[in-house]
Order: structure tokens, then sequence, then C-alpha cells
């Protein structure tokens, strides 16, 4: 299959600027390692996430995780994965899946800027709202799986059960 291709060379603003402006006006603890790479640390319900975000210039893209503290133990991979692979089928946008080299869970996006001057606030809002809130939906689920001993099916049962009212 041949790509069609034009020759305009429009460049995208680089989103990590945009990323550091949102970030440094929520206050949240951050770390911009270079010009294509930000880690930031949210507070969640369940815990705390670890974002990350990378710029990959040549693509045009915005490669976006967000970690959470757990390692998963080798004996509770096979179930980890089947749990992964019922919460991906759940997803409209994003993946969550286990790191190779930690054995930790994160979900990960992407988004593609081609075409457009940079990535817009509310692009970086829908993002990390939409990351955290699959995180803070999912994470008990996980806690079942790894720590629980429960199946991918019985913690997925229990994490898409709706609570009502206040404890």
């Amino acid at each position: 299959m041949t790509a069609l291709s034009l020759e305009t060379k429009a460049v995208s603003a680089n989103p990590i600027d945009l990323v550091e402006e949102i970030v440094q006006a929520n206050e949240w603890p951050h770390d911009r390692q270079t010009d294509e790479e930000m880690v930031v640390e949210i507070s969640g319900r369940w815990c705390d996430y670890r974002l990350l975000f990378i710029w990959q210039r040549e693509m045009n893209a915005l490669h976006f995780s967000c970690a959470f503290e757990m390692k998963v133990p080798r004996t509770r991979r096979a179930a980890v994965y089947e749990l992964l692979a019922a919460m991906n089928e759940r997803l409209w946008f994003g993946h969550f899946d286990l790191a190779s080299d930690d054995a930790s869970p994160a979900f990960r996006q992407g988004v593609l800027l081609r075409g457009s001057f940079g990535a817009s606030v509310e692009q970086i809002e829908d993002l990390v709202d939409i990351s955290l809130s699959e995180c803070e939906r999912f994470f008990p689920a996980f806690q079942l799986v790894v720590w629980g001993g429960k199946s991918a099916e019985e913690a997925i049962a229990a994490s898409m059960i709706d609570p009502v009212g206040e404890a």
C-alpha cells in the first residue's frame, strides 16, 4: 500500500511546553528531563500516579502513560494478563499493559498531531482525565487479582459495580 504525501512542512509545536504550563498551574510535582519528556506525580483515590509524557517530533505524536506503584509477582502474571485482556476490551481509548522490566501496570495512550500546530489544552486535559479515570476504576481489580488471589472475571465484576451513597 502506498502512502499519499503532500510536500507540506507544517511543524507542530512541542506539546510538552503546554503540558508544563498545565502542570505548573495545578502545582503538581514534576520533572522535565529533556525538551521531549516530562514526568508528573498526581495523587489519586487509591494511590499516587506517575504520568509520563514523551513527544516524538519525527512522528508528530505524543506518547502518554499513567503508571502506579504495584509490582506483579511472577506467580500472578498469567492472571494479570487475563485481567488486562478483559479490561482492554472495555476501553474506548488507550490500553493497560504490564511493563516488561519491572512488571508494573500502566495505562497508555498516544495522540497523533500531524496536520495541527500543536496540542490543545482540552486534548491534554482529556488525556489525563481519561487515563486517571480508567486507572481509578480498575485499580481495585488489579488489587483483587494480585493480592486477593481472585480470577480476572471476579475482579472485573467487582470493579464494574458503581457504588451508591457514602460510607
